[in-house]
C-alpha cells in the first residue's frame, strides 16, 4: 500500500511549519502523560496516608506497577502491528488507561486500577511515536526535529501533572485528583479521534515500509555476541535503575516527612510540586545539552555512548550522595526544600546523560530483522529495573534516611563504573554497523519519561 503524501514546509496544510498530523500526536501524547504522571505523583502517597499501606507495602507496589508499565509495551505492540493496527491500538489502549484513572475512585478497586492502567499503556504507548515517520516524505528535513516537538509534548504533559493533578489530590482529596486524571486521558482520547484524518492512513497488517527496516546489520558472525553485549548493558541498566526509580518512590515519603517546605507567608510547597522539577529541567536544559555535545563533535572530541552513559549514572549517585550528607548533617531536624532542588536538578542531568541515550544506542547495534526484539530488551532492562528498586525502596525504614540514600548512590556509581567498562567493545560495534546517522531516533523517543 502506498502511504498518503505528506506536506512539506510552507504548505497551507502545515500548524506551525510542521504537517497537522504531528500537532495530533504531540496533543494526544500531552494529555496521556498529564494524566498518567499526575496518578503516578499521588501513588505511594495514597497508597500510606489513606489507605495506611505500611511503607514496605507501598513501595513494592510502586516498584510493581512501574515494571508493569515497561513490560507491556512489548506485548502491546505485538498486538498493535498483529492484529489491532497502531490506531485502534491507541484508541483501545487509551479509553483502558481512562478506565483505570476511574477505578483509582474506589478503595476496594486500587490494585485493580493499577493492573488496568498498566494493560491500557502498553497498547497505548507504542503507537502514537510510530505514526511520526510516516507524516514526511523520506527526504523531508523536518522530520528530525519532529522527534524534539513530539518530546517536548511528553514533559509538558509530565511537567503539568504534578502541579495540577498532585496539588488537587494533596490538598483536596485523593479522588478529585484521580478524577482529573481520567478527565486528561479522556481529551487526549478526543484530540485523536478528532484530529484522526490528519494522520498518515494505516498499511496492511504485516506490511513495513522500507524506511522502517534497517539498511544493514553487524555481520552475521556477530549476532550472538551483538546481544550478548546488550543483554550485559541492559542488565547494569537494571541495578542502576535501583537508584533512579526512588524519585517517584521513597523520595515522595522524604519529602513529605522530612524535608521543610515551607517557602514564606504560611505557604507550604506540596510534595508533588518537587517532582515536576523533573520534566521542567528536562525541557530547559535538553536544547543546551545537545548543542554542547554537537560542539564537542565539531570540534572532533565527542564522548563515546558509553562515557555519556557512565557519567549519567554518576551523576545520578552522586546526587544521592549529596542528600545523605545533607541529612547525616541535619540530624532530627527537617531539611530545608532547596536541598531538594539541587537534588533534582542533579540527578535529572543525569537521566538525560544516560537514559535516551541507551535507548537509541540500543536502537542503533540492533541485529538486522532483531530491531524490535532488541528494544524490548531495553524495555525489559526498566521492568527487572523497577522490580528492584521497588525491593530496594523496603530498606527504607530499616535502613534510615542516610544509610538509604548512601546505598542509593552507592548503586549509581557502581553503575557508571560497570558502565564504562562496555566503552571499547560498544566503540568497536558502533563502528562496524551501517546503520545511518539518526537510526533510530523514533525508538528513542518512545522512552520519554514513561519508560
Amino acid at each position: 500500500m502506498t502511504r498518503s503524501r505528506a506536506p512539506v514546509a510552507g504548505e497551507a496544510g502545515d500548524w506551525f511549519g510542521q504537517p497537522r498530523g504531528l500537532t495530533v500526536l504531540f496533543l494526544t501524547e500531552m494529555w496521556s502523560q498529564f494524566s498518567f504522571f499526575g496518578m503516578r505523583a499521588l501513588l505511594v502517597l495514597y497508597a500510606t496516608k489513606h489507605l495506611k499501606f505500611a511503607q514496605a507495602d507501598a513501595s513494592w507496589i510502586y516498584g510493581l506497577y512501574a515494571a508493569a508499565v515497561y513490560i507491556t509495551p512489548v506485548f502491546g505492540g505485538l498486538v498493535s502491528d498483529r492484529w489491532l493496527g497502531r490506531r485502534n491500538a491507541v484508541m483501545i489502549g487509551g479509553l483502558i488507561m481512562a478506565l483505570g484513572h476511574i477505578f483509582m475512585a474506589f478503595e476496594n478497586l486500587f490494585l485493580v486500577a493499577l493492573a488496568t492502567i498498566a494493560l491500557g499503556n502498553g497498547l497505548f504507548l507504542p503507537g502514537l511515536p510510530a505514526q511520526i515517520d510516516s507524516l514526511y516524505p523520506a527526504d523531508d528535513p523536518r522530520r528530525k526535529s519532529a522527534y524534539s516537538i513530539y518530546y517536548m509534548g511528553i514533559n509538558v504533559g509530565a511537567f503539568a501533572a504534578p502541579l495540577v493533578i498532585g496539588t488537587v489530590g494533596e490538598l483536596y482529596g485523593f479522588h478529585r485528583g484521580f478524577g482529573i486524571a481520567a478527565v486528561g486521558m479522556f481529551i487526549g482520547m478526543a484530540v485523536y479521534a478528532v484530529g484522526g484524518r490528519y494522520l498518515p492512513r494505516e498499511r496492511a497488517r504485516g506490511v513495513v515500509a522500507a524506511s522502517a527496516l534497517p539498511t544493514a546489520g553487524p555481520p552475521r558472525r556477530s549476532l550472538g555476541s551483538q546481544l550478548a553485549l546488550l543483554a550485559g548493558i541492559a542488565a547494569v541498566i537494571v541495578i542502576f535503575r535501583g537508584a533512579y526509580e526512588q524519585i517517584g518512590n521513597t523520595m515522595t515519603l522524604w519529602a513529605d516527612s522530612e524535608v521543610d517546605r515551607s517557602a514564606g507567608g504560611g505557604l507550604v510547597i506540596p510534595v508533588t510540586w518537587f517532582l515536576a522539577l523533573n520534566s521542567l529541567i528536562v525541557i530547559s536544559l535538553s536544547p543546551w545539552l545537545v548543542r554542547r555535545w554537537n560542539r564537542r563533535i565539531e570540534a572532533g572530541r565527542e564522548l563515546s555512548t558509553m562515557s555519556k552513559m557512565a557519567i549519567g549514572a554518576a551523576l545520578v549517585g552522586l546526587s544521592f550522595f549529596l542528600l545523605s550528607a545533607v541529612a547525616g548533617s541535619s540530624g532530627a531536624a527537617q531539611v530545608s526544600w532547596v536541598w531538594l532542588v539541587l537534588f533534582m536538578a542533579l540527578l535529572t542531568v543525569g537521566e538525560l546523560y544516560i537514559l535516551p541515550v541507551g535507548v537509541g544506542l540500543f536502537a542503533r547495534l540492533a541485529p538486522a530483522n532483531l530491531a524490535a526484539t532488541t528494544i524490548a530488551l531495553w524495555y525489559s532492562a526498566g521492568f527487572f529495573g523497577n522490580l528492584f528498586a521497588g525491593w530496594i525502596g523496603t530498606l527504607w525504614q530499616p535502613l534510615g534516611t542516610e544509610a538509604f540514600f548512601a546505598v542509593a548512590g552507592a548503586i549509581g556509581v557502581t553503575s557508571a563504573l560497570l558502565l564504562k567498562l562496555f566503552d571499547r567493545t560498544v566503540r568497536l560495534r558502533e563502528d562496524e554497523t551501517a546503520h545511518p546517522v539518526g537510526a533510530g531516533t523514533g525508538a528513542a523517543i518512545s522512552e520519554g519519561k514513561s519508560a
